[in-house]
């Protein structure tokens, strides 16, 4: 049981460090690291009588790196393109 958690252990972080390469570097073809994904941001105010109100930003781009984990302080294309709408409760 060990050898095998150990193995999976082992395994995550090659993939990690091996998608870090690929982000840093460019590999395979020369792709782009960083994309852009449209978001729409809102916030959500709760009020004194119990109701929230909700403000809504107008959609911007926000930055996202072509990579399958979050690398550079910015999250991955793909869970940006997943989560497009950004719900911020105060």
């Amino acid at each position: 049981m060990k050898r095998a958690l150990g193995l999976a252990l082992l395994a995550l972080i090659f993939l990690y460090v091996a998608d870090y390469a690929s982000a840093r570097f460019g590999l395979p073809g020369n792709r782009p690291t960083f994309g852009s994904v449209r978001v729409r941001r809102s916030y959500a105010v709760p009020q004194k009588n119990k109701k929230t109100e909700f403000y809504f930003d107008p959609p911007e781009d926000q930055a996202c790196v072509n990579a399958l984990f979050p690398h550079f302080g910015v999250k991955p294309c793909w869970y940006l393109n997943r989560h497009k709408s950004i719900q911020v409760d105060m």
